[in-house]
């Protein structure tokens, strides 16, 4: 079982940015899809940013320009960068790694981080 472990939340004015890191116990990033996720309260969990195995980027309408999600295989660590921060964009942020290895999929999450933005 591989563990995600997520960092870098806290409170922040608004205007003001974070950086989120998502450690691996195991190299997976290199094989997978990773994506980072929020739930904000009373909210259904939505995907913010994913990077694919081939380094392209997706990211939600409402971060656009704004967070960043980059990838360091040989650290096993996700990054997602966050500027220009909102109080909308307060939630529980949440790691996520999905793949096939060995023909069997793999999905894997971390227990998340509270990154909260004062108005």
């Amino acid at each position: 079982q591989v563990q995600l472990v997520e960092s870098g939340g806290g409170l922040v004015q608004a205007g003001g940015s974070l950086s989120l890191s998502c450690a691996a116990s195991a190299s997976i990033f290199g094989i997978s899809t990773a994506g980072w996720y929020r739930q904000a309260p009373g909210k259904q969990r939505e995907l913010v940013a994913a990077i694919t195995m081939g380094g392209s980027t997706d990211y939600a309408d409402s971060v656009k320009g704004r967070f960043t999600i980059s990838r360091d295989n040989a650290k096993n660590t996700v990054y997602l960068q966050m500027n220009s921060l909102k109080p909308d964009d307060t939630a529980v942020y949440y790691c996520n790694a999905r793949g096939t290895l060995l023909l069997r999929k793999f999905d894997y999450w971390g227990q998340g981080t509270q990154v909260t933005v004062s108005s």
